[in-house]
Formats: structure tokens, C-alpha cells, sequence
């Protein structure tokens, strides 16, 4: 499949990574046609970084969390696939390639392996690589996503769980590719070296959340 895509990246406060993030979406074999960066009410110059290199599109908005601005990006990609990735992340040369390549239309979404590293990206063990439900990792039907609706963010880590979940209760197929695809940068800033609680606390609201859409699903059923 080589079927044109669009990047989406919500960045907050991410000057440090995003010129090296970027550079790994314009290093792909196979170029993306349009980048959006949504720029989550940044303090720092990230929109401005950003907005300096040939080819990317910033938008701005107030401070709302990862989810909301992805859910910005979707609404502005002009591609019937997108690609999705942490501001502070980067993606290996042949990622998306090799995922197009293995999109076949019974397919809504696609992830791939990814493994952290701090500092310096050639200090990435692949070994130590785990499979990557992550936004970081994630290739998707433009319609499908539009059609799941806003991604919720939660009072911590996990936005992107509730959502996938809703992908599939939608029906859609997705699937995980054996191949390392994505390095996912570890430093002091990030959501999940923000404490254990922080992350339990995003889960649970995610779960709670599920639960209620199922019951309430279910009592439409009666």
C-alpha cells in the first residue's frame, strides 16, 4: 500500500525534542505528505521551532493534554491515513513504510515494537524492544478515526487506551507488527516518569470510563 499519509504530533513544552522528532518523519523512505504539529499551549518555543521547518503545519491551541490536541490533528489531516507520534519520540527510517506495506484493507490500524532510551537514541536496546499500543507506534484509517470520536484525556497517564478500545469495540481490526518501529525517549518531563500514581490514576479513570459506556450500551439493548 502507498496510499499518501499525514503525521499528527501534539507537542507541549517540547523544545528540547521536537527539531530531532521531526527530523526522524522527514528521514522516512517513504515521505509523508503533510505534518501537523498541534501545539498544546506551550510555555517554551516549541511552535516556533516547529513552525521554522520547510513543510510543517503548527496549530495552537490552550493547554488541553495529549488527547485533545491529537483529536485537533485528525480534524486537519487531508490524507485517508495517518501516523501518529509523541512530540518527544522518533521513528526508525522504514517505519511507516513498512507498515503501509502491510495494511491491507481488512486492516483499520497498525502498531509495531518500540524501546526506550534516554539521552542519546543509539543507546536504544532492541533487544529490550515490547510491543507498542502507542501513539508512538501507530498507523490508522483517517475515516475510522474521525468515526471513533475525540480522544479523552484523564487526570494522568493513558489517553490513547479508552480510544483504542473504542476502535475495537467499533469493530475494526488492528494489528502489531513484530518489527521495531519506534524509539520512545525516556527523560525526567515525560508522563510516566511522573510517578506510579500518575499513571494509575489516568488508568483507572480510563477503566471507569469503559465501564460506564458498556453498561449504558448494554441497557440500550433492552
Amino acid at each position: 500500500m502507498t496510499e499518501a499519509y499525514s503525521v499528527v504530533i501534539p507537542a507541549y513544552n517540547a523544545a528540547a525534542f521536537i527539531r530531532e522528532t521531526l527530523a526522524s518523519v522527514m528521514a522516512q523512505t517513504l515521505p509523508p505528505s503533510q505534518i501537523i504539529v498541534v501545539d498544546d499551549g506551550s510555555s517554551d518555543d516549541t511552535a516556533e521551532i516547529a513552525g521554522s521547518i520547510a513543510g510543517v503545519e503548527v496549530i495552537r491551541q490552550a493547554n488541553g493534554g495529549p488527547g485533545k490536541a491529537t483529536t485537533t490533528g485528525f480534524a486537519a489531516v487531508r490524507n485517508g491515513i495517518i501516523a501518529t507520534l509523541d512530540a518527544d519520540d522518533l521513528w526508525l527510517a522504514d517505519k511507516v513504510e513498512r507498515q503501509l506495506a502491510a495494511m491491507t484493507a481488512d486492516i483499520a490500524g497498525l502498531f509495531g515494537r518500540m524501546t526506550n532510551f534516554r539521552d542519546d537514541p543509539a543507546n536504544a536496546d532492541p533487544a529490550a524492544a515490547y510491543d507498542g499500543l502507542s501513539r508512538s507506534t501507530m498507523v490508522i484509517r483517517t475515516a475510522v478515526a474521525l468515526a471513533t470520536g475525540p480522544i479523552i484525556d484523564p487526570p494522568g497517564a493513558g489517553d490513547m487506551v479508552d480510544w483504542l478500545a473504542r476502535v475495537r469495540e467499533g469493530g475494526h481490526r488492528m494489528i502489531v507488527l513484530p518489527e521495531l518501529v519506534t524509539l520512545r525517549r525516556a527523560h525526567a518531563a515525560s508522563m510516566t516518569a511522573k510517578g506510579a500514581s500518575n499513571v494509575a490514576a489516568g488508568y483507572l479513570s480510563v477503566a471507569r470510563a469503559a465501564l460506564l459506556r458498556r453498561r449504558a450500551a448494554a441497557k440500550d439493548e433492552k
